[in-house]
C-alpha cells in the first residue's frame, strides 16, 4: 500500500488537494490495516482521513526550497526505467 504514496513536495504543477487527499487516505489505509473500514469505523476513518489531509496540506504549503522543481513527468519516467529494472519490465 505504501508504494502508493508519493514524495508531493517540490512539483511543478504543485500537487493539487485531490493528489494530498489521495496520498493521506493511503496512509491511513496503512495504518489501520483496512482498505475500506466496516460501517462502525467509517466515521472515524473519515475524519482521520481529513486529518491528515489537512495536515499534509499544511506541510506541503509551508515548505519552502531553493531546489528547482522536479518535472512530473521526468520523474514518473524515472519510476518506470526503475521499475522495468527492478522487475524485468513485467
Amino acid at each position: 500500500m505504501c508504494r502508493n504514496i508519493r514524495t508531493l513536495f517540490n512539483f511543478e504543477p504543485p500537487a493539487t488537494d485531490q493528489e494530498i487527499r489521495d496520498a493521506s487516505l493511503q496512509f491511513v489505509r496503512k495504518l489501520s490495516g483496512f482498505t475500506a473500514p466496516s460501517k462502525a469505523n467509517e466515521a472515524a476513518f473519515q475524519r482521520a482521513v481529513d486529518e491528515v489531509a489537512a495536515s499534509a496540506t499544511t506541510l506541503i504549503r509551508s515548505l519552502t526550497t531553493t531546489a528547482q522543481p522536479r518535472d512530473r513527468e521526468v520523474e514518473a519516467e524515472k519510476s518506470k526505467r526503475r521499475s522495468a529494472e527492478r522487475f524485468g519490465g513485467r
